[in-house]
């Protein structure tokens, strides 16, 4: 690297040295990218919009980065350099901190207050790359070596932090500690440069002051950082928040007020409210368990919280429940959690229960199982009435290859308010789970807002149809979400024998806080032209029309 002053094993050390700076600079950018996005995305929903844009935003920034970079003196830039990584540390490692206080205290600003922030982030990441290559310029004049040199480490560095952000940081740890981690290692780096390059440093004490400072800040923010976020956190909820986690998948908060009364949101929107839940939970189980011939085998999609289960275990037919839920934290939580137990029933904490978590499906003759794996829980399995399997897996995955079949399949998804989630409302889905019911087996699908979304409701009827099913609509108020509703749906029975049926319903055979026959039949009625579209498409792998749906029906943003 230093060919002109430095002996060969200098020259060595040295550029192992460079290669290892890049490697660093490379892998903190992109984990400050993707640590942005994903707060982003927890905040405001729609995650595959705030991840692209912003990237994009950052991304754009770099470039600009760059440009500014040319106007540094030739004679300033390792202390430039140093302190660029060192703002850098501070600024992407509060940044989370800094987007929630934003979206709670200045929401009418916090759209400048995000995208700002990432074009800060982004500048910096831009301005730094190129100063690394001028003062290498020194040691390092063919462009071609020199580039190689600087470039190659920095990819290098953005796919081993992409891969340790995917698989390890956000799998273990909360954002917010991913955030300062990730300031500590950008610390780490500038402290690095300060021993590479020290006899270029024009200012060495104020560099050193700004190593202390800096790395003190993250430090400390590493330290106070899970109080610093809750209190952060609080602000964006009315009640006390009492559990706040974040999976790889999604991020999870309870919040209790003084009454007791517990409140579940993922990524900030409200899944469930306790003094209302028996209501959704109650429509969304019992016309189906009451419709179906047969109720031995029952398959529960999504349903992490043990909400829904907890209503399936009443019944004493029930002999076998496979409850599949993508994320193991929710479903962990849902059984060891003392307001959820209470609120579930204990339904997580069954002795007949078996968790697979990390699940490849094997055929089974009459239930499901799945491949040994390192990562499997076992607790009682058997009781004589009934086995429980929960299985962390995409719902998706696994309908691909679930043997058998079931008499009654409770899909309890949130909204599809991402393409992801709307891959589980489209016609390649229920082909799938057609093949998993037995003849005259039900499905119902939790369908979202009657009002507020109505053409993405109308919509999955639609699908549902495409897909050979006969579907019957129905609706109920829930006083926390307003008009909300379902489709119940057969293959091989018409629609209106489904309907007849649900009208017919004498009595409920179990214990209800809510649901009658009544309001199972006054639930079949819509007002005038409620159910009419103009739309007559339905959602594809190619085509996620009820994401779009959706998107325009809260608001979010124009269908195209």
């Amino acid at each position: 690297m230093t060919e002109a002053s430095a002996s060969p094993s200098a020259s060595k050390h040295e550029r192992f040295a460079l290669g290892l700076l890049m490697f660093l600079l490379g892998g903190c950018g992109l984990a400050y990218e993707y640590t942005l996005s994903k707060i982003a995305s927890d905040l405001l929903g729609n995650s595959v919009q705030q991840w692209a844009t912003m990237i994009a935003t950052m991304l754009f920034a770099m470039g600009l980065g760059a440009e500014v970079q040319k106007h540094t003196p030739a004679n300033s830039l390792a202390d430039r350099l140093i302190s660029t990584q060192v703002l850098l540390a501070v600024l992407g490692g509060f940044g989370p901190l800094i987007m929630i206080h934003g979206f709670a205290l200045l929401p009418q600003i916090y759209i400048i207050i995000q995208y700002s922030l990432a074009f800060a982030v982004g500048m910096l990441i831009g301005y730094e790359i190129p100063l690394m290559m001028r003062i290498n310029e020194e040691a390092e004049p063919e462009m071609r070596i020199n580039l190689a040199q600087v470039l190659k480490m920095d990819y290098v560095g953005a796919l081993v932090g992409a891969l340790l952000w995917t698989f390890l940081l956000i799998r273990y740890l909360s954002i917010d500690r991913i955030s300062f981690i990730v300031g500590l290692t950008t610390i780490s780096s500038a402290i690095l440069c300060y021993i590479l390059y020290r006899k270029k440093i024009a200012r060495p004490q104020l560099r050193i002051a700004e190593l202390v400072v800096g790395g003190a800040l993250v430090t400390a923010g590493l330290l106070m950082g899970r109080s610093l976020t809750l209190k952060a956190e609080q602000f964006l909820y009315q009640d006390p928040v009492i559990t706040s986690l974040t999976s790889p998948f999604q991020h999870i908060v309870l919040t209790k007020n003084q009454s007791g009364n517990l409140r579940c949101y993922i990524n900030g929107h409200l899944q469930f409210n306790e003094a209302d839940e028996h209501i959704y939970h109650e429509n969304l189980v019992h016309p189906a368990m009451h419709l179906a011939t047969r109720r031995e085998k029952i398959l529960i999609l999504g349903g992490g919280d043990g909400l829904a289960l907890r209503e399936v275990l009443k019944y004493p037919d029930v002999q076998s429940v496979s409850l599949v839920d993508l994320d193991p934290m929710m479903t962990e939580l849902a059984a060891t959690d003392p307001n959820l137990i209470r609120l579930n029933g204990g339904s997580m904490q069954d002795p007949r229960l078996i968790r697979k978590e990390a699940a490849g499906i094997t055929e089974g003759p009459e239930f499901i199982q799945t491949q040994p794996s390192q990562h499997e829980k076992f607790s009682a399995a058997s009781h004589p009435t009934a086995t429980l399997h929960v299985i962390n897996l995409d719902a998706a995955e696994f309908v691909k290859s679930a043997p058998g079949r079931f008499d009654v399949v409770i899909m309890d998804f949130p909204d599809p308010n991402s393409p992801d989630l709307a891959k589980l409302y489209g016609r390649p889905f229920y082909d799938h789970l057609e093949r998993l019911l037995h003849p005259g087996g039900i499905l119902v699908q939790q369908s979202g807002s009657t009002f507020q979304a109505r053409e993405a409701y109308l919509c999955i009827g639609r699908t549902l149809k495409a897909a050979g099913f006969d579907a019957v609509p129905y609706h109920d108020n829930i006083p926390s979400f307003g008009e909300w509703g379902w489709w119940i749906a057969t293959v091989g029975m018409p629609a209106s024998h489904t309907r007849g049926g649900l009208e017919k319903i004498p009595e409920l055979v179990v214990s209800t806080r809510y649901l009658t026959p009544e309001l199972i039949q006054s639930s079949l009625v819509f007002g005038k032209d409620q159910l009419v579209s103009k739309h007559q498409d339905f959602t594809s792998l190619t085509q996620p029309r009820v994401y779009h749906y959706h998107l325009q029906g809260w608001n979010i943003q124009e269908i195209p």
